[in-house]
């Protein structure tokens, strides 16, 4: 899905395109390359954006990975939110950050590693190795929310009330086999401390 009418710079992600399916497909068929060390990795990839925003800030931030009674895992961070934009027609655009490559990171052997040792990607693998993800932004212009499949919109932006907050949820069901334990998270969140900025917190719902 391309739009022409989204002119602007193309730092992170391409504004003119909201989903690549080609790029999705890709890191489905390839999911120990893209997520080797399972939801852990997937849960550093979101992480990894909230030490990028509180490091623009000049701030120390906070990230909350919450284990869900589900199987689901949420990373939520108190930042500025996703950049979201209004084109000519008054229409909201966010940038797509989910369906899209980040064209920083995505298959480039410089653009460094997770704590985890393995390379960053990018939030798309995130999306496209989940069964659903729910993405609620809350910026200082409004909030919204959208729900994922497999990196797929399911939904259009649905406002969602304001708290007198601002930041990012990334709520997500992943498709990989690969189930997370607090054993096996306390050292990835130990080794997410090297992120001077980015203080982390793990909270864990599911039935002991």
């Amino acid at each position: 899905m391309r739009d022409s009418r989204s002119p602007w710079e193309n730092t992170t992600h391409d504004w003119a395109a909201t989903v690549d399916h080609e790029h999705l497909a890709q890191i489905r068929q390839q999911p120990a390359r893209y997520a080797p060390s399972g939801v852990e990795h997937l849960i550093l990839e979101v992480l990894a954006y909230a030490a990028d925003e509180a490091e623009s800030m000049g701030r120390v931030g906070c990230g909350i990975v919450t284990l869900h009674a589900d199987g689901s895992v949420s990373v939520a961070d108190d930042g500025r939110g996703t950049d979201t934009r209004v084109d000519a027609e008054g229409r909201v655009i966010k940038k797509p950050v989910m369906g899209t490559k980040d064209l920083r990171f995505f298959d480039d052997p410089d653009a460094g590693t997770l704590p985890d040792g393995h390379a960053r990607h990018g939030i798309s693998v995130v999306a496209a190795l989940s069964e659903w993800l729910i993405h609620t932004n809350r910026r200082s212009g409004g909030s919204w929310t959208q729900r994922y499949e497999h990196g797929v919109p399911a939904t259009d932006l649905t406002p969602v009330a304001d708290d007198g907050t601002t930041g990012t949820t990334v709520h997500f069901q992943p498709d990989i086999a690969t189930p997370v334990s607090p054993g096996m998270m306390a050292p990835e969140l130990a080794r997410a401390d090297s992120w001077a900025q980015l203080r982390v917190e793990l909270v864990d719902e599911r039935p002991s």
